[in-house]
């Protein structure tokens, strides 16, 4: 689960809705992703999810990102407790930012898979724009960006237990709150991503699958949400 790139208060060295949901997300990883690749995780928060995957997809490459400095530390601290070798050394990384990573030979820019889970609805609305705007950048041809987390959806009756966090993060911070699955859809297709998969998981979450469109739109229109 990843902590909020925007929260005041130093970052959890522990969470227990990653250490339930991990697996679930792993058995899904297996099922759409290639044998190997390279992966960019984006919010990586305690470090739990990466850890975990490394284990589970031994053939991968991870780079875990955080935009709290202080993260750093509890994802390294999870990744040495675990034993997880293909695992890069944390880096901070703001999805604001212009630029995500440092133009090095030490780093992979282009990847095969990036990961963010629990960031959208607990960052302003600009942050989802970002994200998919830096993730069109950074993947690799027949790449993919998979997005995890709870979302409110047209279509489909919103469970009590996600209509009161809505509330509850709203209340905490008027910047946050559940998104519309339709609002990520359309802050995507402008930066050239379509869905291309979204599949039901544990405790009313989604993980939806993201892929480069054929032809990117040229766009120059303002994010709303």
């Amino acid at each position: 689960m990843a902590t909020p790139p925007f929260a005041a208060h130093s970052p959890p060295m522990f969470s227990p809705a990653a250490d339930r949901n991990k697996q679930a997300i792993l058995d899904v990883l297996r099922q759409v992703l290639p044998e190997r690749g390279s992966a960019l995780e984006i919010a990586s928060g305690t470090g739990q999810h990466v850890a975990w995957f490394a284990h589970g997809l031994p053939h991968w490459t991870w780079q875990p990102t955080d935009a709290q400095p202080e993260a750093l530390n509890v994802i390294a601290a999870s990744l040495a407790q675990h034993g997880s070798s293909p695992v890069r050394a944390p880096l901070q990384l703001d999805v604001m930012a212009p630029r995500w990573l440092p133009h090095s030979a030490q780093f992979d820019l282009k990847f095969d898979l990036i990961y963010c889970a629990n960031m959208l609805h607990i960052a302003p609305w600009a942050t989802c724009a970002a994200l998919m705007r830096g993730s069109a950048r950074h993947l690799a041809p027949g790449g993919m960006l998979i997005t995890y987390g709870p979302y409110l959806e047209g279509d489909v009756p919103t469970a009590e237990s996600n209509r009161a966090f809505d509330q509850r993060l709203r209340a905490q911070n008027p910047d946050w709150g559940i998104r519309r699955r339709e609002d990520v859809e359309q802050a995507a297709a402008r930066a050239g991503l379509r869905l291309s998969a979204r599949r039901a998981m544990p405790s009313n979450n989604l993980l939806l699958v993201w892929t480069m469109r054929e032809s990117a739109p040229n766009s120059n229109e303002s994010d709303h949400g």
